[in-house]
């Protein structure tokens, strides 16, 4: 029943850190895409992920295009706060594989057009702000999944 967290180029070693400990957590596999906006050995990273770092199933990648031909056959959803629908509305699979953008300006523009079917946002009930963390984002829709996999 393990979900894919994938965090394409993600920027902020302490939100790579704490996504780490929530794939443990819950028995997620966590997906990294290079480039990155820090090294993996950072100790910011190191010390969100606390001594728990390698006990994470961890995979990399050097490009989102090896990324994507690798799991070319996986069934993914995209998460923006550019998608219409709500993420109440993913149906949650095994081993499906959650796809998170980084944190400076989410996911791509031609990913979200590719993927515009599979696009998903979670709800802001207030136009001050734009999107949460990512970290928070990414526990809000890992523990959906798993509420519905039960």
């Amino acid at each position: 029943m393990p979900l894919n967290i994938v965090l394409i180029e993600p920027e902020i070693p302490n939100n790579t850190g704490n996504i780490g400990r929530l794939a443990l957590a819950t028995g997620s596999r966590l997906h990294l895409v290079k480039p990155f906006g820090f090294e993996i050995d950072d100790k910011r990273l190191k010390r969100a992920g606390l001594d728990y770092w390698q006990h994470i199933e961890v995979i990399y990648y050097e490009s989102s295009d090896e990324f994507f031909s690798k799991n070319a056959t996986a069934k993914m959803v995209f998460l923006s706060s550019h998608g219409h629908k709500s993420h109440w509305d993913i149906k949650y699979t095994d081993h499906m594989f959650l796809i998170f953008g980084k944190e400076s300006v989410g996911l791509s523009k031609p990913l979200i057009e590719k993927h515009r079917e599979q696009l998903f946002k979670i709800p802001m009930f207030s136009a001050h702000i734009r999107s949460l963390n990512l970290a928070n984002a990414v526990s809000v829709i890992v523990y959906e999944g798993l509420r519905q996999l039960r």
